[in-house]
């Protein structure tokens, strides 16, 4: 029996040697509800990753006429201007200004059932500084937000 425990042991450790190292995660997941709520509310981004791909999925039933969301990237010192300058520019335009170079990223508008992919540009994020991913539906960016960070 001590024989039995120790050969596993040793098979044990060899495949831990043996195991290739993990690459970073370069993807995620946020739902998004009819409650108007992320149900993320921070992530943090590999820096080893060239893009990090954000996939949103609206779990609701609400048409995006509605109850529609989106997912924006920006400084947080710019998401009250960026969320004020989409509204202007309407469901249209998903709520995005077009154009806004404050915008990092943003994905299309969505509704009830849908789902959208948005991929952030890891090389326009720095280190230390404060990044906010919202929804700029109106009204939506009060609940709607979380903290996004550029990690090791």
């Amino acid at each position: 029996m001590i024989r039995q425990l120790s050969a596993i042991a040793l098979l044990g450790i060899a495949g831990a040697f043996a195991a290739p190292a993990m690459a970073a995660e370069c993807k995620a997941t946020v739902e998004s509800t009819d409650a108007m709520q992320f149900t993320t509310k921070s992530m943090t981004i590999p820096a080893s990753c060239k893009e990090y791909t954000v996939t949103l999925k609206h779990t609701g039933k609400l048409a995006k006429n509605v109850m529609g969301h989106n997912f924006v990237v920006t400084k947080t010192s710019d998401v009250n201007a960026v969320n004020a300058d989409g509204m202007k520019a309407g469901a249209d335009a998903n709520y995005v200004k077009a154009g806004d170079a404050r915008v990092i990223a943003a994905s299309k508008l969505i509704g009830g059932g849908e789902s959208t992919t948005v991929t952030i540009p890891v090389s326009k994020l720095k280190a230390g500084e404060d990044y906010t991913f919202f929804c700029s539906f109106p009204g939506h960016v009060a609940l709607m937000k979380g903290s996004l960070t550029l990690g090791k």
